[in-house]
């Protein structure tokens, strides 16, 4: 200690002054990052749904008759949304249309039955047909697909593969395509499209699934800053485990909740990245916000301690659930 201390009165006044105030302001700079991520957690609202339009104006909702998608529909409906519903199973999008119909007085709707995984062009030249001359103020771009069970990338069926990339990739390119020119023409509008930790976080045994949302990670914040002028907010929602058919938990916890609590979160925090390493981004679930923020501020979202544990994690997770598999083929 008395080194030390020898050594730092030997250090010139000019260089001490220098090095504390570089101090101070990394000091001020953790404290301005946590009470950021201490409002957008508890405190703030984002922008009010109303800015993208009144009652009767229409959103866009693709993987719309399950999940996350079923309940962005259900949640725009009750704020006076018309809705265009896309989705691959007519008969899904039927029932959930004459439902919100039947629940909410006044209510429109239109029904798109596509799969995304055929990349079909005349599929989006429907989509095209059905939204011409209608006043959309919102799309969510929310379809999307991830692996059957965590599996190792040289193990993953060549299916799985093409249908991840097709429809997590190119099915929410090409829908953007189409419906963002009105968006654009109408001013103050948004696109809301579904990312994922482990689009922030690579995640092992995840692989395709990971890199697909890492590239609509980078998507999403580059046609941000590309469509700001023209009134469009683009935003990616990040999103750790939701109690989906995705994810296939079925409990809610502390970190996971329910389509209901994590939908009203998502509409209800729009444009709260303050706490954010990307632009145009935010994680609306509060301890999603809280767990995230901590690994990015501590080993890092990207670093080899944090590929290491979700690889280990992952794993495990494969393990599981083959040994469900093999015990369920045995009872069959």
């Amino acid at each position: 200690m008395d080194k030390i201390i020898e050594f730092w009165g030997a250090v010139p006044r000019s260089v001490q002054w220098a090095l504390a105030g570089v101090g101070a302001l990394y000091v001020a700079k953790g404290i301005v990052a946590f009470l950021s991520l201490f409002l957008n957690a508890f405190i703030l609202s984002g922008t009010n749904l109303r800015k993208y339009g009144q009652k009767g104006t229409w959103a866009v909702v693709t993987g719309a008759s399950d999940g996350l998608g079923k309940e962005f529909a259900t949640q725009l409906a009750s704020k006076g949304f018309n809705l265009v519903l896309v989705s691959r199973t007519k008969s899904k999008l039927d029932a959930l249309a004459a439902d919100l119909e039947q629940k909410y007085s006044g209510l429109q709707t239109k029904n798109l039955a596509m799969d995304f995984s055929k990349d079909n062009n005349e599929d989006y030249e429907r989509l095209a047909k059905l939204i011409e001359g209608r006043d959309v103020g919102i799309l969510i771009n929310n379809v999307g697909q991830s692996h059957s069970i965590p599996v190792p990338f040289l193990l993953t069926p060549r299916e799985e593969l093409q249908d991840i990339v097709t429809i997590n990739c190119l099915g929410t390119l090409k829908t953007t395509q189409v419906v963002a020119p009105i968006l654009a023409r109408r001013k103050k509008s948004l696109i809301l499209t579904m990312g994922s930790f482990a689009g922030v976080m690579p995640t092992p045994y995840l692989a395709t699934y990971s890199g697909s949302k890492a590239f609509l990670q980078h998507w999403s914040t580059s046609l941000a800053e590309e469509l700001k002028p023209q009134g469009v907010d683009v935003q990616l929602v990040v999103s750790y485990l939701v109690t989906t058919a995705m994810s296939k938990v079925r409990r809610t916890s502390l970190l996971i909740p329910s389509p209901k609590q994590f939908v009203r979160a998502a509409l209800g925090k729009i444009g709260l990245s303050g706490s954010e390493q990307f632009p145009y981004t935010y994680t609306p679930w509060w301890s999603h916000m809280v767990f995230k923020w901590i690994v990015e501020n501590t080993i890092g979202a990207t670093s080899g301690l944090t590929v290491w544990y979700n690889k280990k994690m992952h794993v495990d997770i494969r393990t599981r659930a083959l040994k469900k598999a093999a015990r369920e083929a045995k009872k069959a």
